[in-house]
């Protein structure tokens, strides 16, 4: 049984190549590298190096493979940045899904779990945030996001009374973090973890970006969920949909109950021995005070759960970013 992962090169993707190996289920990987490692693709994983915007080189890989279904991790994921290249950040997400639909139809493969992400919700007035929560996207990201899902759910009606009717659920999460791999971190410059290492490891101080916030200790609280339990729910998802069982469109990966950035600045210090008193800067405009999903849908359907302490994930992601040195 073979499952295509878009993006499968990616910080995210490369664990749910792993996790997906792990169950029994072989992976395919097809990623342009434009934020991926080739290096993160295990050996062994067939690797085929190109754009998901290009529709026969998909269906071809497809095709050649005998997929049964598609992970869909590949996309922009800058929130902030889709702001500055609204038309790079539709490219990616919005037209590139519609042809990875298109090629799929073509080659009958009828499943995808589709990696979408909280930021449809935008800035909810709402203590907990459930799938049911209004979605008010904030940004261009956000906005090529719930368009991903809107593509699936159409296709999905299109296709309903064919022969190969698409079966499809979304994946919504925040922040992604820790590593189950020390082959594989998260390299990107704008999220909080990856920052403070790099922080950490050139003799920095890491800053908070506001202290006054409406929260126990004055910093913004968030979701951040640990990478492998991440990968675990997709592989949950796939197998649900081969399986023919019933599958909500859109699952919550949420804590439940969140973190703070100033909690997380204490993990950071008590798990790396490197003892600071992170620098404290202005707010970032438009962050909230408090954003926090419920999980229960994912934990009902897809064995969602919380395996990992704050600790754990400050340790496996630092342990894994030490390993890359320099």
């Amino acid at each position: 049984m073979t499952w295509l992962v878009t993006g499968g090169a990616g910080y995210i993707g490369a664990h749910v190549v792993r996790a997906l190996a792990a169950a029994g289920l072989s992976p395919v990987v097809i990623d342009d590298l434009s934020s991926g490692h080739a290096s993160s693709v295990p050996d062994g994983v067939p690797f085929v190096r190109g754009t998901i915007l290009d529709g026969p080189l998909v269906e071809d890989t497809l095709r050649t493979y005998g997929a049964e279904g598609v992970i869909h991790v590949a996309g922009f994921k800058y929130a902030g940045v889709s702001v500055q290249r609204p038309l790079h950040t539709y490219a990616q997400n919005v037209e590139a899904t519609r042809v990875l639909l298109a090629a799929m139809e073509a080659a009958d493969v009828a499943n995808i779990v589709f990696s979408s992400s909280a930021a449809v919700y935008g800035t909810p007035d709402v203590a907990l945030v459930t799938e049911d929560t209004a979605k008010a996207p904030a940004s261009p990201y956000g906005e090529s996001k719930l368009i991903g899902e809107w593509l699936l759910r159409d296709q999905g009606v299109a296709t309903a009374g064919s022969k190969h009717p698409l079966r499809h659920t979304s994946l919504r999460y925040f922040n992604v973090v820790g590593s189950g791999d020390a082959s594989v971190y998260d390299t990107s410059p704008h999220n909080l973890f990856p920052l403070v290492f790099e922080a950490l490891i050139e003799g920095r101080t890491p800053r908070i970006n506001g202290d006054d916030y409406n929260t126990p200790d004055g910093t913004n609280m968030r979701d951040y969920v640990h990478v492998a339990d991440i990968a675990l729910a997709h592989v949950a998802a796939a197998k649900r949909l081969v399986a023919g069982e019933s599958i909500e469109a859109a699952y919550n990966l949420g804590s439940g109950d969140g973190l703070s950035v100033r909690q997380i600045m204490d993990a950071m210090a008590r798990v790396t021995g490197i003892a600071f008193a992170p620098e404290i800067a202005p707010r970032r405009a438009g962050d909230p005070d408090r954003i926090v999903a419920s999980g229960e849908r994912a934990t009902r359907d897809l064995d969602w759960a919380m395996r990992y302490s704050v600790d754990d994930m400050v340790r496996t992601g630092w342990e894994a970013r030490r390993a890359a040195r320099p």
